[in-house]
């Protein structure tokens, strides 16, 4: 092979890296970019650390023996690398801190770790005492959002979008029992929730739906839904009709108590998933589309009902998990010019996901009691984005995800073909939306092949 041979296929093989690099950054990132990642951070680690003022100073003693001994003085020791582990998305480095070390120095240095060694993202976390985990990612995964081909769904611990770390996701119910949506016109929001209720009909649950906007969200997937709620007065009886199942389900959960001294101490409840499966309620799931519907009035009328659902959303949200009922609620503002006992409803939502926002005072309606940071990377979401969103919870920390696009076909059928799952709940029959039967796939005869003679 001659020197131009050589050099030809070399320019050959960067142009189609660079394509493949621009086209498709997951397969440059597995086939040529985490090779290259791992070797740069091999060789730049010391170094980095120590610009990064993640190293500690030697030991006196190590001190001493230099003196001793006449050699040069130790240098600063970073911390040990215990792993290195490549993902689809980047890379998962474990760090042992040396003594001195505290984590939230690393977290702080996120920023000039990332262009230190070229990622386009850097996340820490403590993962137990003197351990500290550095996920990296290799490329923008919220560019184009596409799910593990694998997932593990369990009970009502559903995936709904794609982290910036590379990681999935997941909406947990029964840790997380109620959740605030919020975004502006065009940001993602109802693709957030119609992305939700597909992932949810194929589980056990009875969803429930409020759409103030005569049904125009949620009247597609109505196969789906037990109950259905398009204007004001029917979901005030609604919420009403589902306190009262709630305190049903608290006196199945107390007369199944039978709390004695022989009674073992696993079969001791106060929710509904301790009761047997044979006595067990299904749980049900609330989506409120567009709550400032609900809060709005106009005359005395419209003042009492509006006072009739937001205590019955109030109660729900309060007493509502140890009985299985699940809410969430979303709004384009969630703020307290809404009324008396938004403010409240809003404490009881421990989930909070927020779009992109029109303005700081929504972002805060979100996440001021959370994490100022948090209102900072809601603001900062482009419009070019849509579904893209900033999700917290109480504890204070704070994650950009990106739901993968759902378009309302795929979300019905997906409700059509497990529509048979959709249970009857007692009391709130009235409310089940009425549907016409489907229609039979008319398969077309295959044609006739001509006689041979």
């Amino acid at each position: 092979m001659t020197t131009n041979t050589f050099l030809g296929l070399v320019l050959v093989a960067v142009v189609a890296a660079l394509v493949l690099r621009r086209l498709r950054p997951a397969w440059y990132w597995l086939s040529v970019g985490v090779t290259l990642a791992m070797v740069r951070i091999v060789v730049r680690y010391a170094s980095v650390m120590d610009a990064c003022g993640l190293t500690v100073p030697p030991s006196r003693l190590r001190l001493t023996l230099a003196r001793m001994t006449n050699r040069p003085a130790p240098q600063s020791r970073p911390p040990r690398i215990l792993r290195m582990r490549p993902t689809r998305t980047g890379l998962v480095l474990r760090l042992k801190l040396q003594p001195g070390q505290d984590a939230f120095d690393f977290a702080a240095s996120t920023d000039r770790l990332r262009h230190s060694f070229a990622m386009h993202g850097v996340s820490s976390r403590e993962v137990k005492s003197g351990v500290v985990e550095l996920r990296m990612t290799g490329y923008d995964v919220l560019a184009r959002v596409q799910m593990p081909a694998k997932i593990q769904r369990e009970g009502l611990r559903i995936p709904v979008a794609l982290r910036e770390d590379g990681e999935v996701f997941y909406r947990d119910y029964q840790e997380v029992p109620h959740a605030l949506n919020l975004g502006a016109t065009k940001s993602g929001k109802s693709v957030y929730q119609r992305h939700l209720v597909k992932e949810l009909a194929a589980q056990h649950v009875a969803l429930v739906g409020i759409d103030c906007k005569q049904g125009v969200e949620l009247a597609p997937l109505a196969r789906r839904f037990s109950a259905l709620a398009d204007n004001p007065d029917t979901a005030a009886d609604l919420l009403e009709a589902l306190v009262e199942r709630m305190a049903e389900t608290y006196q199945v959960i107390r007369r199944e108590q039978r709390i004695s001294a022989d009674t073992p101490d696993a079969e001791i409840t106060a929710d509904l998933w301790g009761l047997p499966e044979d006595l067990r309620p299904v749980p049900v799931v609330l989506l409120v589309d567009e709550v400032a519907e609900l809060a709005l009035y106009s005359n005395p009328a419209e003042k009492k009902r509006r006072e009739r659902i937001v205590t019955a959303l109030v109660r729900l949200v309060q007493l509502g998990r140890a009985a299985g009922i699940y809410v969430e609620i979303c709004g384009q503002r969630f703020g307290a010019e809404l009324g008396d006992g938004i403010t409240m409803l809003r404490a009881q939502l421990t989930g909070r996901v927020s779009h992109r926002v029109n303005d700081e005072a929504s972002a805060k309606m979100a996440f001021a009691d959370i994490s100022p940071d948090a209102v900072l990377a809601t603001t900062q979401i482009p419009v070019e984005r849509p579904g893209m969103a900033v999700a917290g919870d109480s504890t204070g920390g704070w994650v950009r995800i990106r739901t993968p696009f759902t378009t309302m076909r795929q979300a019905v059928n997906a409700c059509t073909t497990h529509a048979h799952r959709t249970p009857v709940l007692e009391g709130l029959e009235s409310f089940r939306p009425v549907l016409p039967a489907l229609a039979p796939v008319e398969i077309p005869a295959p044609a006739a092949r001509p006689a041979t003679a």
